[in-house]
């Protein structure tokens, strides 16, 4: 099972030094992606921005946003900046979508909550549309530059429920599964739920699997990892943020191992590890665990 990793775009503290640090520091430490999500409301650095230094700084890790909230934009803005992106990563690209939960975010850009689930599937079709060379609409130009990759980058569903995962089924090359503490019970649900839509929509091949969890290998990673966790779902009320925060346990390598080890054995490709800090010592430390798989 190949493991990339995140960078930490809600980190008040990461400057330019930090951000270039972590990017070569991934690309040189047996990680095999280097991912971002989006948010827009909070302090949080743009995704965007963030993965196009990446891109510039590393030369093996594929790129991935994980995940574009991609009803918040425009089709045709994503196919043209994912296209160039490609192309500066020399075809190492990739991309998750999903629809976020932040309307919040939505609000911010001027975008509609309203159909988000409609929106998205329509909106990917319209991404493989235009990397196919399709134009915007009637009498314009191509939207370039061409993709590097045949068809453009991968698409990944960061999806969780069953109608969501049979969504995706559709239009997805795989699932982004998603278990904030790197619960195996939770990931399998996901997967069993992505095998039995991709066979219903009568796709010859499986699902491609990437799963994820938060974690945290940095000194006094337990407070640090339920303080990143508390401030994350906060938006969604004290409450519950507060109790999601006590249940996270992936603060020792020994705890990491163990739900890397669990998301092998459910058949996961590739699991991506969102920190809880900007400290180097996350990627060092989560590298020694890759060096010892």
């Amino acid at each position: 099972m190949k493991i990339g990793m995140c960078l930490p775009y809600m980190e008040r503290e990461f400057s330019r030094a930090d951000i270039l640090a972590w990017c070569r520091a991934i690309d040189g430490g047996g990680f095999s992606t280097l991912a971002c999500g989006e948010r827009v409301t909070g302090h949080t650095y743009d995704m965007r921005v963030l993965l196009s230094a990446a891109a510039a700084v590393t030369e093996r890790v594929t790129i991935m946003p994980t995940l574009y909230v991609l009803p918040m934009h425009s089709a045709a803005r994503v196919a043209k900046e994912m296209a160039t992106l490609d192309v500066l990563t020399e075809g190492r690209s990739a991309l998750a979508v999903g629809v976020g939960g932040r309307e919040m975010d939505y609000r911010a850009l001027g975008a509609s909550f309203e159909r988000r689930h409609e929106r998205l599937d329509e909106q990917v079709a319209e991404l493989k549309r235009l990397w196919a060379g399709g134009r915007p609409f009637e009498g314009a130009d191509e939207l370039g530059p061409a993709p590097i990759q045949a068809g453009g980058p991968p698409i990944f569903a960061g999806a969780m429920g069953p109608k969501a995962i049979r969504r995706a089924a559709a239009w997805a090359e795989g699932l982004y599964s998603w278990s904030g503490n790197g619960e195996a019970a939770e990931i399998e649900g996901q997967l069993a739920l992505a095998r039995a839509a991709w066979q219903e929509a009568g796709r010859e091949e499986a699902p491609r699997r990437l799963v994820g969890f938060w974690l945290s290998l940095a000194d006094d990673a337990s407070a640090r990892l339920q303080r990143y966790v508390y401030e994350y779902l906060r938006v969604f009320g004290e409450a519950p943020a507060r109790a999601a925060a006590k249940t996270m346990t992936r603060s020792t390598p020994a705890a990491v191992g163990e739900a890397l080890d669990a998301m092998e054995a459910l058949g996961a490709e590739e699991c991506l590890l969102v920190p809880a800090t900007a400290d180097l010592s996350e990627v060092d430390r989560a590298a020694e665990i890759i060096a010892s798989r």
